[in-house]
């Protein structure tokens, strides 16, 4: 009568694939770790990009892709041309077109105090600016107000994010020296993200502009919104509403398209950091695949053993194959937990939402399947090939 033939339990290969792991702890730790930094340099790389293009089109449609500006070009003769003093009413009368503002640069300096001398401007230039400005590109106060028909007429400013920090104010109420006069801080401005300009800008009110530091009420730009479905409409007929005359002195532009392109951009870098990546994770599979390799050479005699007793060829490949997976399993695991903790940090240093697409988490624990499996299969035939009599011999 035959002895019926032996067979492993799921249990079994997973304790006897354990214990083969815990014997060389410190080697089984190196190979694993290769696995882990390729895991979480993908799992990073993808969460961190995700999280700031999910951010970035977040802010995108807050401030709306409806805003279309206006500035003026050049003449054929190659000068610089000026926008018609009616351009913010014309802009205002297209049917689509629900909010219109502008401003126009202005001739004057701005300084901390009274004693700086001329020509230092720091960057920061002056510029008038219509009551409507502040909603039209969806601006926020820091501190402060902006201007009311009463204090628009009044020396008064409003200093962009930049401006603020370069003359060292923080609150309103302060004074500047601007246009050889002082001038009452009345708000400081959040960063514009749709009109970055305005940021570096000293804001004076249109009316105070004209009668106190002589501009001569050209806008430099406009800035209009319009109903989502009309925006390309209203662009077509933008340079002839503005300047009827000579509508090729007119430069029209989309300030959104440019968060647009970061994000487009962002995306394309995520592919090269991602190639980096599936390298660390070669690099780490080869790791495994060495490690399973001296595994074999080192314990021919525990499988010439296992094989008198009775063990087959696919026992040891099991045996072999599963420390392999063991190891390359924990890797992946240590890598997830390490990818999303960078993902999570990045997020909350950052100030917005974390995330990490399902895909990439699958991506990344399948890889590591994936990896252990042909970093374990050449190791575990060679084993499984081995003759109990040749391996007890070598042993």
């Amino acid at each position: 009568m035959e002895a019926p033939p032996s067979r492993l339990r799921p249990a079994d290969v997973l304790r006897v694939g354990l214990a083969g792991v815990r014997v060389r702890r410190l080697r089984a730790v190196l190979a694993a770790l290769g696995i882990a930094i390729g895991i979480a340099t993908m799992l990073a790389v993808v969460g961190i990009s995700s999280s700031s293009q999910a951010d970035l089109l977040r802010r995108l449609d807050e401030l709306g892709t409806n805003m279309l500006t206006v500035k003026a070009g050049q003449t054929l003769l190659g000068e610089d041309s000026k926008l018609p003093r009616s351009s913010v009413a014309m802009v205002g009368r297209i049917e689509s077109v629900y909010a219109v503002a502008a401003t126009g640069d202005v001739a004057a300096d701005v300084y901390r105090t009274d004693r700086i001398p001329a020509g230092h401007t720091g960057g920061i230039s002056v510029r008038a600016a219509t009551l409507g400005l502040l909603s039209t590109v969806r601006g926020e106060l820091r501190t402060g107000r902006w201007f009311t028909a009463a204090t628009e007429r009044y020396p008064t400013v409003v200093l962009g994010d930049l401006a603020a920090a370069r003359l060292g104010v923080r609150q309103a109420g302060g004074q500047v020296w601007l246009g050889g006069r002082w001038f009452t801080v009345l708000g400081v401005l959040e960063p514009v993200p749709l009109a970055p300009g305005i940021d570096r800008a000293a804001l004076v009110g249109w009316s105070a502009a004209t009668a106190l530091l002589g501009f001569d009420g050209h806008p430099t730009t406009v800035y209009e919104r319009s109903i989502p479905e009309e925006v390309e409409a209203v662009r077509a007929v933008l340079p002839r509403t503005v300047n009827p005359e000579n509508p090729e002195e007119v430069t029209v532009s989309r300030p959104s398209d440019a968060l647009a392109a970061r994000a487009a951009t962002a995306g394309a870098f995520t592919n090269l950091l991602l190639g980096l990546g599936a390298v660390a994770l070669l690099v780490g599979g080869v790791g495994v695949a060495n490690t399973m390799v001296v595994s074999v050479l080192e314990r021919r005699g525990e499988i010439g053993l296992r094989r008198a007793l009775g063990a087959t060829r696919g026992h040891i490949r099991t045996q072999f194959l599963t420390e392999s997976l063991l190891l390359s399993g924990l890797g992946g695991l240590a890598g997830l937990a390490l990818g999303v903790t960078v993902t999570l940090g990045h997020a909350l240093a950052n100030g917005f939402a974390a995330v990490l697409p399902m895909w990439a988490v699958a991506g990344g624990l399948g890889a590591t399947v994936v990896i252990g499996c042909l970093a374990g299969l050449y190791p575990a035939v060679r084993a499984s090939r081995l003759s109990p009599a040749v391996a007890l011999g070598a042993a």
